[in-house]
């Protein structure tokens, strides 16, 4: 039997649905990318009006993170139960409304409980939702739907980083947070009473019957995955999480590049790269398959950050291979779901990758405050670069060597 899905005589019906459906996670995702993609804008105002501390003030952003992954498997759950459209739905407003509060709070407390808890969880019910869907709306092309959500999420801020930049600068962040969450939820909500849940016949003969969440965490793949997401994880998010950091030791925040500064290039440069190689590595795997394009991405990242590493204190390298980093990172968000539900089915999808997502917010515990400790223990960021490149080679080889046979073996078993 075949490794993934893409390969079986898959009956596809209603197309123009199925499009219209990916359209609105599309629109989904995009709505809920801001509150984790713009943070850094409202850090500096926030600090002043609160009177707090940076390392204070960030712990907002990891409660966001935190609650957005750890509480996705029972968030995959209620979607499963009350189907996508009510409970997307109450997502986005959700994570609309953690703006709209934030903008009447006067502490840090108010705003953990409102930017972080209901940001956390409003987009974390989203994000897992959209997914979950995609992936049974195209059994036939689920790496490449998978991307093209995941995409949103990771390029949805692009449309709102200058207006809101601008509007902080006009209004206050205050104002910005109100106008804007505003905004976010009905967007979200308007696309989100669109979706569907994907038709039963696609599913069944997608997937078979489906594996059982229980029965899944039993298996030793499930648990493979889970350590490979968590180690690439891991190294991209001590990029993103670090990046700022490190480019001032490395002496790149004040050089220029083509007319710009370094620093605010790389990172729009990342943006884009960041989104793009969702659907692209989604519908490379759609062809050549799960682990082979797990293998090419992943190297492509290791190799990428030890040339990075190596020519640190050349600007115009820095901008280009940040772009290449991140195009060899982001695509874990479409390349770990599609590969799951082809190995346990749609059936339970969306509570299944919910248990897999959680090991992105292991990996913002490791590439965060870890990887912070391991600079400071160390004083050179050398170390850091250097589990990080290893955590990528080491999943490379995992992908094709470990998990490509165990899986075959898996799906070649009687029914």
């Amino acid at each position: 039997m075949s490794a993934t899905v893409s390969s079986l005589a898959v009956p596809v019906t209603a197309p123009s649905t199925r499009w219209l459906q990916l359209l609105l996670g599309l629109i989904c995702m995009m709505a809920i990318s801001s509150p984790q993609y713009v943070w850094t804008l409202f850090t500096k105002p926030m600090a002043a009006a609160y009177g707090a501390s940076p390392a204070a003030l960030q712990v907002t952003f990891s409660l966001l993170i935190v609650l957005q992954t750890f509480f996705s498997p029972f968030q995959g759950s209620l979607v499963q139960k009350f189907g996508p459209r009510r409970l997307i739905s109450v997502g986005a407003v959700l994570s609309g409304l953690s703006w709209v509060l934030a903008s009447q709070v006067s502490s840090l407390t108010g705003l953990y409980l409102t930017y972080g808890l209901f940001g956390g969880l409003g987009t974390g019910i989203v994000y897992i939702g959209v997914v979950g869907q995609m992936v049974g709306w195209f059994p036939d092309r689920r790496g490449f739907a998978a991307g093209v959500v995941a995409a949103g999420y990771g390029m949805g801020a692009i449309v709102t980083t200058f207006p809101i930049a601008d509007s902080i600068a006009a209004a206050g962040f205050q104002g910005t947070l109100l106008k804007f969450g505003a905004i976010f939820a009905v967007v979200g909500l308007l696309a989100a009473l669109g979706l569907k849940s994907a038709p039963a016949a696609a599913e069944s003969a997608a997937s078979g019957a489906g594996a059982e969440t229980a029965a899944m965490l039993k298996t030793p793949i499930f648990w493979l995955m889970f350590v490979m997401m968590t180690m690439m994880s891991t190294s991209g998010l001590m990029v993103t999480s670090q990046m700022a950091a490190f480019a001032g030791a490395f002496g790149i925040t004040k050089a220029v590049v083509w007319g710009f500064a370094a620093l605010p290039l790389a990172l729009t440069i990342d943006r884009f790269t960041n989104g793009l190689t969702r659907p692209f590595f989604g519908f490379v795997s759609d062809r050549i398959g799960r682990e082979n394009t797990m293998a090419i991405a992943f190297a492509l990242e290791g190799v990428a950050m030890a040339l990075w590493l190596a020519t640190h204190d050349n600007p115009v390298l820095f901008v280009l291979l940040s772009g290449v980093v991140f195009f060899g990172w982001g695509e874990i968000f479409s390349l770990f779901p599609s590969t799951l539900t082809d190995t346990f089915g749609v059936k339970n999808a969306t509570r299944n990758y919910g248990c897999l997502y959680m090991a992105q917010g292991i990996g913002a515990i490791f590439g965060g405050p870890m990887a912070s400790l391991l600079h400071e223990a160390t004083g050179s960021w050398t170390p850091v670069f250097g589990v990080a490149i290893t955590a990528d080679i080491l999943t490379a080889v995992l992908a094709i060597a470990v998990l490509k046979p165990m899986r075959f073996r898996y799906l070649a078993r009687p029914a």
